[in-house]
């Protein structure tokens, strides 16, 4: 059950290669590669002298040594203060990675002209905004660096929940540190030398076909599905079809140089997505505006037990990982959303 709420460590790969002995030194720090190079001296000494020692004393006290000489190191380096570790980002970090967005690559899961680039670029003013073809892409690409931040949808007002990207946040290890909502707004695109009496069908996301399901009836149209909205734009130009049309925004239209046959064609005019901003380091919520909080959780088999969890929200002041959850993430604090969509 998901609810909402109004540099890099070391790889468990280069971690096993370690000497046993000595492997628990760099699991408990940051990466050597981006650390200064005293730092980098400092974490060698301290592993080979704690390896050279171990065979003359006692286990005991040599566990005793340990930890008494690698508090020395922490306390001698935390005097230092031209070294500074990453730290998770602020509210007040958020706000000027926003509106400095040119500093910054955004994975979105589509082609150019998709929804989510235009909720990416909201986000992120000015960002670099890169296309992936998969929501699990997306997320990889966050964590292995290539980019800063992805932008992915997580429910729209007409069509509920994208459980997909649910599964994602618990299989990933990323942080939710902002949403954005956009206005959706669908169009019926065709080629310029197409007219509407010509079109047979329409391709576009299942989503997008289930919420002009009244106009594209009225009009006679075969509904196609297709894996994003833009990109059945891309392929209807692209294979300079006559006889289909796509189900996209303005800005494919413009991207793909297709025509607008009509505008606004959803069967609902209040169809609002929310997207999440996504990165690899959390933010530390602040008080300047509203934040929410979203979490994950899983319940024992039972009657009651649901009612049980949400009475804990209730009731304030009962610590819900020592109570009913087996199971308690926090999925990231971020601020509300509480501009126009």
């Amino acid at each position: 059950m998901a609810a909402t709420a109004g540099k890099s460590p070391v790889s468990s790969s280069f971690v096993q290669k370690l000497n046993p002995r000595t492997s628990y030194c760099y699991q408990a720090s940051y990466s050597t590669i981006n650390l200064p190079r005293r730092l980098r001296r400092i974490h060698s000494q301290a592993c080979n002298n704690i390896s050279s020692s171990s065979d003359q004393v006692p286990d005991s006290v040599n566990k005793q040594a340990k930890a008494i000489e690698l508090q020395k190191l922490i306390d001698d380096d935390s005097r230092d203060s031209s070294i500074s570790l990453p730290r998770p980002l602020t509210s007040a970090s958020l706000s000027n990675l926003a509106t400095e967005g040119s500093r910054l690559r955004v994975a979105y899961q589509g082609v150019r002209g998709a929804y989510s680039e235009s909720a990416a670029e909201k986000a992120y003013p000015n960002c670099e905004a890169v296309p992936c073809e998969q929501f699990d892409t997306a997320f990889e690409a966050v964590e292995r660096w290539l980019v800063d931040r992805a932008v992915l949808p997580i429910e729209n007002s007409l069509g509920g929940s994208i459980h997909r990207n649910y599964d994602l946040l618990l299989r990933h290890r990323l942080h939710i540190v902002g949403e954005v909502k956009l206005a959706i707004r669908h169009c019926l695109l065709a080629n310029p030398d197409a007219n509407l009496e010509e079109l047979k069908r329409v391709l576009s996301h299942p989503q997008a076909l289930a919420q002009c399901e009244n106009t594209l009836t009225k009009l006679g149209l075969v509904r196609e599905a297709v894996d994003d909205t833009a990109g059945a734009a891309k392929f209807i130009a692209f294979h300079k079809l006559k006889d289909a049309g796509a189900v996209a925004s303005e800005t494919a239209a413009r991207i793909y140089g297709l025509n607008i046959l009509a505008r606004d064609i959803q069967d609902d005019s209040d169809n609002i997505t929310r997207f999440l901003m996504l990165a690899r380091e959390p933010i530390i919520p602040g008080i300047d505006k509203p934040f929410k909080t979203s979490i994950v959780f899983s319940l024992e088999e039972g009657p009651g037990e649901l009612f049980k969890a949400l009475a804990v929200f209730a009731m304030r002041n009962i610590n819900l990982t020592k109570e009913f959850a087996t199971f308690l993430r926090v999925l990231g604090s971020y601020p509300a959303d509480t501009g126009t969509p």
